[in-house]
C-alpha cells in the first residue's frame, strides 16, 4: 500500500512539472510572438529613418551587411553638414520626451539592456509600457540620425517591457514576472540578431557577472525561436553577415588568439572607462546645470560633428564590420575606427540619448580582433590564413570581457558564421578576457550572483540559515518533561515552576513522543472534573524536535509547519537526552547577526 501511494505521489509530481512547463511554453510563445512583431517594427523604423536622413538627404553612403540592406534608392547630394543638425534635434526631442513622460528613466543605467537588468533586480520585474515605448521611439531617432548606438539595447528593453506587461495582465507573481521579463528580452535579442540560441542565452546570463537565471531558459529559448521565426518571415533568414565559412585548423593560431584576448581586454577597459568618464565627468555635471534636453542636445551635436568628419562612426556600423571580415579595411583604418567608435558611443549614450551599447561593443571588439588577425597574417601568412576569423572571435571575446557574458555571445558568433568551426579559439579568447576583466562591467546594475540580487533575497536567507547550526544558537538548560501518563494536575505543577511554554512528553522507552504547550493546557484550565482523568498523552501534539547538528533553515521550516514557539533540542547521539530549547526568536536573531548581507 505504501509503495502504491509513493508511486501515485511521484506521478502527481511529474504531471505537475509537465503542466508547469507547458504553461511556460505558452507564455514564451505569446511573448516571443509580440517581441518578434516589435522587432520588425523597430528594425524597419531604424533602417527607414537612416535611409531617408543619411542616405537621401545627407548623401552619406554607408555600407550595410549582406543580410540587412532592405531599402534601396538613389544617393542624395553630399551634405554632411546636415548630420549635426539631425543628431542635435534627436537629442533635444529625446530629452523633451524623457522629461515629459519618463523622467526616471534617465537614471536607468548604461542603456536599454541595463534598464532591463535594473528592473529585474530592483523593481520586481516591472517596466512601465511608456518607458519602453519612449526609449524605443527615441532610439529610432538616435540611430537613424547617425548616433553611435546599437539596436540591441532598445529591443531588449522593448521585449522586456512586453514580458512585464503580460505578466501584470496575467496576474503573475513577482518571481514569474521577472522570468517573463527575461523571456521578452530574449525574444527581442534573438530576432534582431537572427541568432535565437545566442539571444536567449545572452538574456539569461547578462544580468549577473558570475551566474545565470536557469529558470528562465525554457521560456527564453521558446520566445527567442518564435520571435526569430516571425522576424525572418519579414526580412528573410539569411545571417546578418555575408562572409565565408571560417574554420580553425592550425593549433599554432591559438597563440595569436591568446594575444587577441589580451588586446581585447585592454581595448575593453579603454571602452568602458572612456564611457564612464565622459558620462559622469562631463555630461552628468552638465545635466545639473543645463537640464536634460540641452545636455542631450549637446551630446547629439558633438556626435554629429564627429560623424560628419568620420562617417565610419555613424549608427551601428555592422557594414564596416563585414568589410573588416572580408579584408577590405587597412590596419590603420581599423585602429582609427576603434578609437573613434569608443569616443562616439560615449558621446551619444553618455549624454543620455537612447540606444544600445551592444552593437558598438561588438564593433570595437571586431576591430580589435581584426588588427591582431591582419597583423599576424602579415608576419606569419602560413599560420594565419583567415584573418577575418579574428574579427568574429574579437567580437565575442570583447563583449564577454566587458559584460561578463561568455556563453551567449560565443553561441551568437557561431550562428553568425553558420557553424562551430571557431569554437576552440572562441572559448580560449573569451575565457582569457573574462579573467583579465573580472573587475570591469559595462552594465551598472549587473550584480555578481543570485545571492547579491534583491530578486533572490529569499534564496539568500535560506543559504545563510543552512550554514548556521542549532548548537551555536539554542538555549542549553534543564527542560521540564512529562511522562505520557502524567496527570493534568502534575502538568500544571511543572508549568507553574517553569518559564517555558512547550514541554516534551516521554514514552515508555524514554523517547520523545509528543509536545504539550501551555496554550493547550490553558484551554482546559478550569475543567476541574478533568484534573485526575486527563493525562499528558491526551493533550500532546505530535513530537517535533531538532538536534544540535541540524541547521537553522531546517529548524525554521519546522517552526512554520507546527506554529510552535519553541522546539526541544536533542543530543544527536542519544535522542532521549534533551539538551535545551530553541525558540523562533533565536533563529531570527541568528539571521540578523549573520555577517553576510542579504539586502
Amino acid at each position: 500500500m505504501f509503495n502504491f501511494i509513493k508511486q501515485v505521489w511521484k506521478e502527481s509530481l511529474n504531471v505537475y512539472k509537465i503542466v508547469a512547463n507547458a504553461r511556460w511554453l505558452i507564455l514564451g510563445t505569446i511573448t516571443g510572438a509580440l517581441s518578434g512583431v516589435a522587432a520588425i517594427l523597430f528594425f524597419a523604423g531604424v533602417e527607414g529613418v537612416k535611409f531617408i536622413l543619411l542616405h537621401s538627404f545627407a548623401g552619406i553612403e554607408m555600407p550595410a551587411p549582406a543580410g540587412e540592406e532592405i531599402f534601396h534608392g538613389i544617393l542624395g547630394p553630399y551634405r554632411p553638414w546636415l548630420i549635426p543638425i539631425f543628431t542635435t534635434c534627436a537629442g533635444l526631442i529625446t530629452g523633451w520626451l524623457i522629461v515629459k513622460f519618463a523622467p526616471k528613466c534617465i537614471d536607468g543605467g548604461t542603456d536599454g539592456t541595463d534598464s532591463m537588468i535594473k528592473a529585474f533586480h530592483y523593481n520586481d520585474g516591472l517596466i512601465k509600457p511608456i518607458v519602453a515605448f519612449i526609449r524605443g521611439t527615441t532610439s529610432i531617432l538616435t540611430i537613424g540620425t547617425g548616433g553611435s548606438a546599437g539596436r540591441e539595447g532598445p529591443i531588449s528593453l522593448i521585449g522586456a517591457g512586453i514580458g512585464s506587461y503580460l505578466a501584470q495582465k496575467f496576474k503573475l507573481s513577482p518571481q514569474e514576472r521577472r522570468l517573463l521579463l527575461l523571456t521578452g528580452a530574449a525574444g527581442g535579442l534573438g530576432a534582431i540578431f537572427r541568432a535565437p540560441l545566442g539571444g536567449a542565452l545572452t538574456a539569461v546570463e547578462v544580468i549577473y557577472r558570475e551566474d545565470f537565471e536557469a529558470e528562465a531558459i525554457l521560456p527564453a529559448v521558446t520566445s527567442s525561436v518564435v520571435a526569430y521565426t516571425i522576424f525572418t518571415l519579414a526580412f528573410g533568414n539569411d545571417p546578418i553577415f555575408g562572409i565565408p565559412k571560417f574554420i580553425f585548423h592550425d593549433p599554432r593560431e591559438l597563440l595569436f588568439y591568446a594575444a587577441l584576448a589580451f588586446f581585447c581586454a585592454f581595448t575593453g577597459q579603454f571602452y568602458v572607462k572612456t564611457f564612464y568618464f565622459i558620462k559622469y565627468k562631463i555630461f552628468w555635471p552638465l545635466k545639473n546645470k543645463l537640464g536634460i534636453p540641452l545636455t542631450l542636445g549637446l551630446g547629439g551635436l558633438t556626435m554629429g560633428i564627429l560623424g560628419s568628419i568620420f562617417p565610419n562612426l555613424l549608427s551601428g556600423g555592422y557594414g564596416w564590420l563585414e568589410m573588416a571580415m572580408l579584408g577590405k579595411l587597412s590596419i590603420l583604418t581599423m585602429c582609427l575606427i576603434l578609437i573613434g567608435k569608443t569616443i562616439a558611443t560615449s558621446l551619444t549614450l553618455g549624454s543620455g540619448m537612447s540606444g544600445g551599447m551592444f552593437a558598438p561593443a561588438l564593433f570595437v571588439g571586431g576591430m580589435s580582433g581584426g588588427i591582431i588577425g591582419f597583423m599576424g597574417q602579415s608576419l606569419y601568412p602560413d599560420i594565419i590564413t583567415q584573418p577575418g576569423a579574428f574579427v568574429l572571435v574579437g567580437m565575442a571575446a570583447f563583449f564577454a570581457g566587458i559584460a561578463n557574458a561568455p556563453i551567449g555571445p560565443l553561441i551568437m558568433v557561431c550562428e553568425f558564421s553558420q557553424g562551430y568551426g571557431l569554437l576552440a579559439p572562441l572559448m580560449l579568447s573569451s575565457a582569457i578576457c573574462l579573467v583579465l576583466n573580472r573587475n570591469v562591467s559595462l552594465y551598472e546594475n549587473q550584480v555578481h550572483n543570485k545571492f547579491e540580487s534583491p530578486a533572490h533575497i529569499d534564496d539568500a536567507t535560506i543559504n545563510i540559515l543552512e550554514n548556521l547550526k542549532v548548537k551555536d544558537y539554542y538555549q542549553p538548560k534543564k527542560v521540564g518533561t512529562f511522562e505520557e501518563g502524567s496527570s493534568f494536575r502534575a502538568m500544571l505543577d511543572v508549568v507553574a515552576h517553569s518559564n517555558d511554554f512547550y514541554f516534551p512528553v516521554r514514552g515508555e522507552d524514554d523517547t520523545i513522543t509528543g509536545i504539550v504547550s501551555v496554550q493547550d493546557l490553558r484551554r482546559i484550565l478550569f475543567e476541574d472534573v478533568l484534573g485526575d482523568l486527563l493525562v499528558a498523552k491526551d493533550v500532546a501534539r505530535k513530537a517535533v524536535t531538532v538536534t544540535t547538528e541540524d541547521n537553522l533553515y531546517t529548524t525554521l521550516v519546522k517552526f512554520l509547519e507546527t506554529n510552535f514557539g519553541q522546539l526541544p533540542v536533542l543530543d544527536p547521539q542519544d535522542k532521549t537526552k534533551v539538551l535545551g530549547l530553541i525558540s523562533r526568536e533565536d533563529v531570527f536573531k541568528a539571521l540578523h547577526r549573520a555577517p553576510k548581507k542579504i539586502a
